[in-house]
């Protein structure tokens, strides 16, 4: 693991190169591995009907408040591209009638990541969901009543919403697709194409009630902000928005790429920008989670310690590295009581993904699922596990049957 640890953070440097040293190695070792389709009690909540369903990040649950109703995306196809053309459609499960499910309706906006932002909307979660779309040549999202139906359009895409559903804050999501395929979106081009550092805003604080979006921080705020020698004339982005359980801080990746070297620091903030803190500067965070309004869990690197998952209270320097025996890069999420942690791998050598609970500092192995080779890299199908509401179920995407499908685990059978 150490030799593949070094080899990894080598290739990195060198992503095409690292695809094909990856898949090469890869299959030699599932040539010479047994082979397992999956393990654990998971079942499948969407159709064998040829389709696919998946339900998109790890920091949103697709039940409603009662855990009774899913939502997901269906598409043909979720292998050949990134972000394609072809409108999914939006589809509501009903778990308690042999998972019949409704097509509530499209949208044109999605990626194999993230999917189209589709959510509950709070604070109540049962009657309305918003999601992301593109009409009339511009990315919009779209709040829908369930109950009647109707729809209000909202002039700005959303990235994360808050518990309450009274705002949401946003990205640019036609720069992101291009520097980050799989997460932003293709109808439209970045704008700022041949712009490394564009002197414009970045993240939009929008009102959900009112449909007011006001701009609050621009790419150069970020490059201004603590700068770095690696900065100067870098390609710089930021992704990852979270917004704190009660709605008055954020945190956001900032990442730059210079001459294919590439660098991420964690980044919180005020709802309005304001009181910018740089949280973890040593190059590497990935996926992170809020525990509370003042603590963030994340897997990242710290020089003196290397990777792993590490607990942070905002605008401190304290931090706490959890769980050692976790090196592989996951999607954590505290459960709804805030007991337990739940988390994923990416597919090893022999193409396993693992799912993890964890309860303090006992960690159990509730479900292993093999990935084909058909989704890699940029399609690669993420586990992404969600909670549900009540904390006793979690769901993931997963492709061991060969297609995007959802599932769900029974947390308290495990």
């Amino acid at each position: 693991m150490a030799i593949e640890a070094k080899l990894n953070a080598y290739l990195n440097k060198l992503p095409v190169m690292k695809k094909v040293v990856k898949r090469l190695y890869q299959l030699g070792m599932y040539a010479i591995s047994p082979k397992i389709k999956y393990k654990g009690d998971i079942k499948r909540i969407s159709p064998d009907d040829g389709m696919e369903y998946f339900f998109g990040y790890y920091d949103k649950s697709p039940w409603d408040i009662t855990d009774r109703y899913m939502l997901c995306l269906r598409v043909k196809n979720s292998y050949s591209s990134v972000a394609p053309n072809e409108p999914a459609e939006i589809v509501l499960f009903d778990t308690e009638n042999d998972n019949s499910y409704q097509i509530l309706g499209t949208t044109r906006s999605w990626n194999v990541q993230q999917g189209c932002m589709l959510q509950w909307l709070g604070p109540d979660y049962s009657r309305r969901i918003i999601y992301n779309d593109f009409r009339d040549g511009k990315y919009c999202s779209v709040i829908l009543n369930l109950e009647t139906k109707q729809e209000k359009i909202i002039a700005m895409p959303v990235y994360s919403v808050d518990r309450e559903g009274q705002f949401a804050l946003t990205l640019d999501f036609a720069r992101l697709h291009r520097l980050r395929p799989g997460y932003g979106y293709s109808n439209l081009k970045d704008k700022y194409v041949n712009e490394k550092c564009p002197d414009d805003f970045c993240i939009w604080h929008v009102n959900l009630n009112s449909g007011q979006t006001k701009p609050i921080l621009k790419y150069t705020d970020f490059a201004g902000f603590e700068p770095r020698t690696e900065m100067v004339n870098a390609e710089h982005k930021v992704n990852h928005i979270m917004i704190n359980p009660s709605g008055d801080r954020f945190m956001v990746l900032h990442r730059w790429i210079n001459n294919n070297n590439r660098y991420t620091r964690l980044v919180t903030a005020n709802i309005n920008g304001s009181d910018i803190y740089n949280l973890n500067d040593d190059n590497m965070t990935s996926h992170c989670c809020w525990k509370n309004d003042g603590e963030i869990l994340a897997f990242a690197n710290k020089k003196n310690e290397g990777n792993g998952y590490y607990l942070m209270r905002d605008k401190t320097s304290t931090y706490q590295k959890l769980w050692p025996e976790l090196q592989s890069d996951g999607h954590p999420s505290f459960s709804p009581d805030g007991k337990m942690v739940i988390t994923d791998t990416y597919p090893d050598r022999k193409r396993i993904a693992s799912v993890y609970c964890i309860k303090g500092d006992d960690i159990s192995s509730i479900a292993k699922v093999f990935a084909p080779f058909r989704y890699d890299n940029d399609v690669r199908c993420d586990l992404h596990p969600r909670w549900s509401r009540s904390g006793n179920k979690i769901c993931i995407d997963s492709v061991f049957e060969r297609k995007r499908n959802i599932y769900e685990i029974n947390v308290n059978k495990q």
